[in-house]
């Protein structure tokens, strides 16, 4: 067998590493440019094919050479999860782009209420599972490497000691690359627009390499496919290759759990994840990749068989590795060129694995292990100072050569170890484990944290158990006794056979138990709890992410924030300019102002952390500088409610601009009605043109009130309006408002009762903007109480807190269907038949005015009992932190 010089395929890897940093780095420029390179259906079906690793490139021939067909299942999974579960990905997509996640941890954090010990534990079994598999990739390029430089008879020696094994510096190298590809910036949207373009590359040279070896095999090293498989049918030791029962019975319990397994980590391997949902730029692009990915996985798979059986023929059974079939065969022949070509297909398959996976992992182990910790400190707690972005860099950037050390070390002790070879299938096992709580998570709004954590720690200790490890047993690291008799000889406790089950091989057996206790434990525990709020909300925007716009999604928040506070915060983590930006053009979308934060720029400023430091840190560090009221579950459901009648609101806003319209034209008609006639009749009596003057000056008076409300509304909401505060005497204030109203309830024929207490300290508030609120209270009232027997209390009470002021009337009540909607500032009481004049301005002003002070409004009503509107106060504290 001829060789090839180490320092030749040496440089000629790190060529080949350099080409794709070229190629990142023109898909990073492009990105800043605006003329992004990924935003191309081809190149993101492309990126998917990340999925075929090393295992795929070395790996299948050699699967097929021991098992015939039996590398299938591993492909057919995919393709049948991208035909037939692609909505479910589409649904994966827009959740993460709408919340910017960037995780799988972050993922099933954020629908299960933003835990941070959710995100904890599934970055632990991603760290677990994933570590071994790529030693898996550092394996393939050392053994690839190996077959092309050692000379036919030699035995590689493997360096006696770790700084002299060039592995290590194989992985040291990627972990270079890899901070290149996806470490060198801080982006709040997580993309690594280079890094994919890199892969989509790679994606094209391990295809092309293998079909060229491929190719080179049916018809350069026999006459066709029909020559081949004429001779593996002629060998008896070959022939039951070509038969899905491999001279035995066919396992079909197994070939349909690899399937369903391949199912689930076509979608839930962290670098399918990163690759399929964070990275992608246009959720249309799953639509051609749903047939155009699995088009790939036939075409990589088309000589899997051919390779192996031509290696089996040329070479015999059991005389050649064959993983290295590929490598091997056209080097055999004195085919260098191709043989160096497949080792540069195989480093593609590898290196574009480990680097989306250590770029994923050390995302999570950044955001879900180390932030979470970190923000604790005084250093970096949310009340520190200073930028951030730079110890997030560093950060991932640790996380990433860390993840490949790890990856050596196992790489190291495992060595040739039974371990190493099936780490594969046990890492897709592990990985896994993430179905229950994700599918659950985005289809059923019952699913709960603690429901999410129970199932998860259940089906890992399980994989654990029974998989990882009686791999090490079989490896020679632990007594084969406990895997053959049970811990303790106790056979219902073989890892193997727990609880007496049989027949099933060790995968199957272990997918059997794990995803059942994982799923069992999921549902039992979600419905015997319920979900908190903050869970609740959660699921409500998960589960109906499709049947809301981003202007009708409801924000599940309560409480009172600063923008100041939002604003340096945000700063710390996406840059001040950036941080600047984003607040000023949500004040200019909602004419809100500089001082007070509203619900959606609490949610804007978590939002853009969570790209920067996960969700469930995010949560915590947002927490920490707002003043957030808990919300129970019955508070999202009328969240939710409001939120749901937000389409009614639109609808109201037309009956507004045509109430507004209305009655800017009746005054403007009157007018102009009684006006002419005057002109036209020069001799009219004076007593009469008195009369029409008076209707003048009635009807211009409500004009300007209508306007001056209108306008009045408009200064508020933009923040400019006028507030001059003063020690306000309630009592005195509810006396006079009742006064000046009398007129209007005597013209009812209603009748107005005050209650108030001897003695109240006075409130630190705008004097005449209480008033206002107080008026509209009781002009709302006076509009709805019956013609005769009408009847209002208006109440004034106290506490330690505040105080509370009511208004109650004995008319018809507010419907509940309209309590949600009736601070709105496009609705008016009543039906559309018997709606009294106004605007529909005088009670969302009242608000407004209420709450700058603090407080907020109040209605409680039941059909035919009238309806009691109010307000609450706080007490203003004093300099010494003390309320009157």
């Amino acid at each position: 067998m001829n060789t090839l010089a180490g320092p030749v395929v040496i440089a000629t890897a790190f060529a080949y590493l350099l080409l794709l940093a070229g190629i990142a780095y023109v898909g990073d420029r492009r990105a800043a440019q605006g003329r992004s390179i990924i935003g191309n259906t081809w190149v993101y079906t492309l990126s998917l094919a990340v999925y075929c690793t090393a295992w795929t490139y070395f790996g299948s021939a050699g699967r097929a050479a021991t098992s015939g067909v039996w590398f299938l299942p591993i492909y057919l999974g995919p393709t049948l999860a991208m035909v037939l579960a692609w909505m479910v990905v589409r649904k994966m997509i827009r959740i993460a782009k709408t919340y910017r996640i960037t995780s799988i941890a972050d993922f099933i954090a954020s629908r299960y209420g933003k835990s941070p010990l959710l995100a904890g534990l599934v970055t632990l079994i991603t760290v677990v599972g994933i570590v071994p598999y790529i030693a898996l990739q550092l394996k393939a390029v050392s053994g690839g490497y190996v077959l092309l430089t050692t000379p036919p008879g030699a035995t590689a020696v493997p360096a006696a000691d770790w700084w002299r094994d060039s592995t290590l510096y194989v992985a040291l190298a990627l972990a270079g690359f890899t901070i290149v590809f996806g470490a060198r910036r801080l982006d709040s949207a997580e993309r690594h627009e280079g890094m994919v373009a890199a892969i989509a590359f790679e994606s094209v040279v391990k295809l092309v390499a293998f079909l060229a070896v491929g190719l080179y095999v049916a018809y350069g090293l026999f006459d066709g496919l029909a020559d081949l498989y004429a001779r593996v049918t002629a060998a008896p030791g070959l022939s039951p290759l070509l038969r899905l029962e491999q001279g035995g019975r066919f396992a079909y319990e197994q070939w349909f759990a690899l399937i369903g397994l391949s199912m689930l980590s076509v979608i839930f391997l962290p670098r399918q994840f990163q690759v399929m949902v964070v990275e992608n730029v246009d959720e249309r692009h799953l639509r051609r990749a749903a047939w155009a990915f699995p088009l790939y996985l036939l075409l990589i798979n088309l000589f899997v068989l051919p390779i192996a059986f031509g290696g089996l023929v040329i070479f015999g059974a059991g005389r050649m590795d064959p993983d290295g079939f590929v490598v091997s065969l056209p080097l055999a022949h004195g085919q260098q060129g191709l043989a160096l070509a497949a080792f540069i297909g195989g480093l593609s398959a590898a290196t574009g694995m480990v680097i989306v996976e250590a770029i994923a992992v050390s995302t999570m182990v950044c955001n879900d292990l180390l932030m979470p910790w970190l923000l604790r400190t005084r250093r970096f707690g949310a009340r520190a100072a200073g930028d951030l972005t730079r110890t997030l860099l560093a950060i991932r950037r640790g996380a990433i050569v860390g993840v490949m050390l790890l990856g050596y070390l196992y790489f190291r002790l495992a060595g040739e170890a039974y371990a190493l070879v099936s780490i594969g299938l046990i890492s897709f096992a592990a990985v896994a484990q993430f179905a229950p709580a994700m599918l659950g998570g985005i289809y059923w709004k019952g699913g709960t944290k603690l429901g999410a954590l129970v199932g998860l720690s259940a089906g890992f200790a399980l994989w654990v158990y029974t998989l990882l490890l009686p791999s090490f047993v079989k490896s020679g690291w632990l007594d084969a006794t406990w895997l053959s008799e049970g811990p303790g000889s106790i056979a219902l406790l073989k890892p193997e056979q727990l609880l007496g089950l049989t027949g099933l091989d060790s995968l199957t057996h272990s997918l059997f138990w794990s995803l059942l206790a994982n799923a069992g434990a999921y549902v039992v525990v979600s419905l015997a709890r319920t979900p908190s709020g903050q869970e609740a909300s959660q699921a409500l925007l998960f589960v109906d992410i499709f049947e809301r716009s981003a202007a009708r999604r409801p924000v599940f928040w309560r409480g009172r924030a600063r923008v100041p506070d939002l604003l340096q915060l945000a700063g710390r983590f996406v840059g001040a300019e950036r941080a600047r930006q984003l607040i000023d053009e949500h004040l200019r979308a909602t004419g809100g102002d500089q001082t007070a934060a509203d619900a959606r720029m609490v949610q804007l400023v978590e939002t853009q952390l969570a790209g920067a430091i996960g969700s469930a840190s995010a949560r915590v560090m947002v927490a920490a500088v707002v003043e957030e009221e808990p919300l129970a579950l019955d508070d999202v459901m009328r969240m939710l409610e409001e939120t749901s009648q937000l389409r009614a609101l639109d609808r109201m806003k037309d009956d507004f601009m045509a109430s507004v319209t209305h009655e800017l034209r009746t005054p403007l008609a009157a007018i102009r009605a009684v006006t002419e006639l005057m002109r036209d009749d020069a001799e009219m009596p004076g007593a009469q043109r008195e009369a029409f003057l008076d209707i003048v000056v009635t009807e211009t008076e409500r004009l300007g009130r209508l306007v001056n409300q209108v306008l009045d509304m408009a200064k508020i909401e933009s923040g400019h309006g006028e507030w001059h505060n003063s020690d306000v005497d309630l009592r005195t204030l509810l006396a006079h408002a009742v006064q000046t109203t009398a007129a209007m309830f005597k013209e009812r024929g209603a009748t107005v009762q005050l209650h108030l207490p001897d003695a109240l300290p006075t409130l630190r508030a705008d004097r005449d903007r209480l008033l206002q609120v107080l008026m509209n209270l009781l002009s709302n009232a006076a509009k709805f109480v019956p013609r005769e027997g009408g009847r209002v209390d208006m109440r004034l009470r106290s506490d330690d807190a505040g105080v509370t002021v009511e208004v109650h009337d004995n008319g018809p009540g507010v419907p509940r269907d309209q309590q949600t909607l009736i601070f709105e500032k496009f609705h008016q009481g009543g039906d559309t038949a018997n709606r009294p004049q106004g605007t529909g301005l005088g009670l969302p002003i009242s608000r407004r005015i209420v709450e700058h002070f603090g407080g907020r409004m109040m209605l409680r009503s039941e059909p035919g009992q009238g309806a009691c509107f109010g307000f609450f106060l706080p007490w203003v504290k004093d300099a010494r932190g003390e309320a009157p």
